[in-house]
């Protein structure tokens, strides 16, 4: 694997996530001008990418900030900070564009996240993660999390006030990117190494007999 350089692109998002939460608690009609909700579709497109940063609760907060650091900070180790900004973004504003035909508002960074994993699922499947009370290889838990949302949107669980469209659309934009990095980024330039043939023949000669 290439070592990557990174920034910390993971840590300065959730500080941005904290800090618009506080802005959410202390400004009236904060959260209402950057949720996302039927008003993109009379212009106000912002929205898209605005309610990335919006939550809807400490709880919801800290478990979005909990994946963010953890698995936010992996991603950005193996693909680099460039690279693990589009993933995020492109999986978190996909995610709205699709979701917003399906839910009046929504909000938070639970697309663009799940498109982190999408992404570190391709890349990375048997890294060994703590999910549902057992630690089991990162293609194992992605996919529990992806059967849970899709069976919230058959209706056979209480979908409550999670976003599984959205979940769903943004591990898929992650998934796609993680293959495209995989087959033409810098895990596809790997060069392999070559032991020329006097060197294998001394070898032989050597230690061999």
């Amino acid at each position: 694997m290439v070592k990557q350089k990174i920034k910390f692109y993971f840590l300065w998002l959730s500080l941005i996530c904290i800090v618009v939460f506080i802005l959410q608690n202390v400004i009236s009609g904060f959260s209402e001008f950057f949720v996302l909700n039927q008003n993109v579709f009379e212009g106000e497109i912002w929205r898209y990418l605005s309610s990335i940063f919006l939550h809807g609760s400490l709880v919801h907060l800290l478990y979005n900030l909990f994946a963010l650091l953890f698995f936010g900070l992996v991603l950005e180790k193996t693909i680099g900070s460039r690279k693990f900004l589009i993933v995020f973004f492109a999986s978190g504003i996909i995610a709205n564009v699709i979701s917003v035909n399906y839910y009046p508002s929504s909000l938070g960074a639970s697309g663009a996240i799940y498109g982190v994993l999408g992404c570190l699922m391709v890349l990375r499947p048997f890294m060994m993660v703590w999910a549902f009370g057992l630690i089991m290889p990162m293609f194992l838990a992605v996919s529990l999390w992806v059967i849970g949302d899709v069976l919230r949107v058959m209706g056979l669980f209480d979908p409550g006030n999670v976003g599984s469209i959205a979940h769903l659309s943004g591990i898929g934009v992650g998934i796609l990117l993680g293959f495209w990095f995989r087959e033409f980024g810098s895990w596809s330039r790997i060069k392999k190494i070559e032991i020329p043939d006097n060197y294998a023949k001394i070898w032989e000669d050597r230690f061999m007999r």
